[in-house]
């Protein structure tokens, strides 16, 4: 697809750019509204494929979870094997800027079947959850407080590791992987952070991360690109446990196997199995 078009999509979906808007920048550089609507599909997440283990498969244990926050709750779908023996090791996974939606609710039962007790958070929750509609849901993220997140962040934290979990990591998508990252710095106790092409700490931060962390980056990804060479310099400085890997010829999202567009399933397979070993890693070890 025409890079374009994505670049063009990137800005919309992390931005207030109204759809109105979007729609007439695409028609322009499409050549027309209908062309414009017939890329949509293909740009746009698609959740009905959203299915790699299913819903009811017999294999897993999954239910929503209401986490104690501040004298309220947010909501969290937990998913763990349904079969066990000893102790597991706790995974929080954490959305894009669309907030808990099928996609992610998949990705937490792939890390159910690999031997975790993985919790996706609805960051919305104090908002009344995650809406149907991915723009509104969009414009809510926008609204969230940085120390709301946070304290999201790490009371679902609390909460795997007062289901009896072992050690405790955490993955995140997009909006979901800067947030990975300013939990790395805010838990001294977190054993493992896997983040997918997030927007990073703020150097000054990096000497708090404890956790060794792994940074999965797309190489189309302008946007959040330009902040690694300041955040790998404060790593390295600060002698930090880290893994990065740039992913060639691929956008961002390039792990969302639900949007047509940008999804690459080369570097998806490759990410999520260093993923996967550098979790058993830090988690299991």
């Amino acid at each position: 697809m025409d890079q374009r078009y994505i670049k063009l999509f990137d800005r919309f979906t992390h931005s207030r750019m109204p759809r109105r808007v979007f729609i007439q920048r695409l028609a322009k550089l499409a050549g027309g509204t209908a062309a414009a609507y017939a890329l949509l599909p293909l740009l746009e997440n698609n959740y009905s494929v959203a299915s790699t283990v299913a819903e009811q498969d017999p294999r897993i244990q999954a239910k929503y979870v209401d986490i104690p926050l501040n004298g309220g709750s947010s909501r969290g779908y937990l998913v763990q094997p349904q079969s066990s023996s000893g102790t597991l090791p706790g995974v929080l996974v954490i959305h894009e800027n669309r907030g808990l939606n099928p996609h992610i609710e998949d990705v937490t039962r792939r890390l159910a079947l690999e031997g975790y007790q993985a919790l996706a958070l609805d960051f919305l929750s104090p908002l009344g959850g995650t809406p149907a509609d991915p723009d509104q849901a969009r414009t809510l993220i926008g609204e969230l407080q940085d120390e709301q997140i946070l304290s999201q962040g790490l009371a679902a934290l609390a909460y795997l590791r007062a289901q009896g979990t072992g050690k405790v990591g955490t993955l995140g998508f997009c909006w979901g992987g800067g947030q990975v990252g300013q939990l790395a710095v805010a838990d001294a106790n977190l054993n493992a952070a896997v983040v997918f092409y997030g927007r990073q700490p703020q150097p000054d931060s990096v000497k708090h991360i404890q956790a060794p962390l792994l940074l999965h980056y797309a190489a189309l990804d302008d946007r959040i690109n330009q902040g690694i060479p300041v955040f790998e310099a404060a790593l390295q400085a600060e002698q930090k446990r880290y893994q990065l890997h740039l992913y060639e010829g691929v956008n961002h999202a390039f792990h969302n196997d639900t949007n047509s567009a940008r999804y690459n399933e080369e570097a998806a397979k490759l990410a999520w199995q260093r993923s996967l070993d550098f979790l058993a890693a830090n988690l299991k070890g």
